[in-house]
């Protein structure tokens, strides 16, 4: 099915050819891979996602059931799409109006995080290790690590690369209580002091050992 045999399908799936899929990715119970979809190495895609043709979609990426991703649409590395989330690629559809050149490029930026029923209205980015919480309405680009929450979506602080909120000093300085990663607000944007947001996790940083509640009673 593809010239990278190195992945898996479930037998329900359709994965349209020519397309690429990275080693290491599953796709599972009906799923559908439009033509001329790319998707990178390790990703896991839940039941019933669907990968419009041109969709690029970096490595481990993680779609949870009942997500569409429509043309126009590039998700970088680390992404995370909860369940039912919804993608789109029109501002002002009609059924009667071909607007198939005009679709608007939609960028989930490397490590955010989608919650489960949010929708992103297209034309939008959403910035690294930002996370959208279950349920809201994203209408506007969202920096990185931002929270966003609410219909439409607001800032409601920030979220740690591991996923938990920041809670800034008066310095705009907070430590992530899971990591010990420090951030710090700089021209209004917050950077992790640590890591670089480009950098791939060190390996004890990448597997969690405590649930969020337990952190949050300390």
């Amino acid at each position: 099915m593809s010239s990278q045999p190195a992945f898996f399908a479930h037998p329900t799936a359709v994965v349209d050819e020519p397309s690429e899929i990275g080693a290491g990715t599953k796709i599972w119970h009906f799923c559908h891979i439009s033509k001329d979809a790319r998707l990178g190495k390790r990703c896991n895609l839940g039941q019933n996602v669907f990968i419009a043709s041109g969709v690029v979609l970096g490595d481990n990426v993680k779609i949870q059931n009942n997500v569409s991703i429509y043309t126009g649409t590039v998700v970088e590395d680390d992404v995370f799409l909860g369940p039912s989330c919804v993608l789109t690629n029109v501002t002002n559809p009609r059924s009667q109006v071909n607007r198939h050149s005009l679709y608007e490029k939609t960028l989930l930026r490397r490590g955010c995080t989608i919650g489960a029923n949010a929708t992103i209205v297209c034309g939008t980015t959403i910035g690294r290790y930002a996370f959208v919480a279950a349920g809201a309405v994203v209408t506007r680009d969202v920096p990185d690590y931002a929270l966003m929450m609410g219909n439409p979506a607001k800032q409601r602080g920030y979220m740690s690369r591991h996923g938990h909120r920041l809670e800034l000093d008066p310095q705009g300085r907070a430590t992530c209580p899971e990591s010990g990663f420090r951030y710090e607000l700089r021209d209004g944007a917050l950077h992790c002091l640590d890591v670089t947001e480009d950098a791939v996790l060190p390996d004890d940083k990448a597997v969690g050992h405590k649930t969020y509640d337990e952190f949050k009673k300390g």
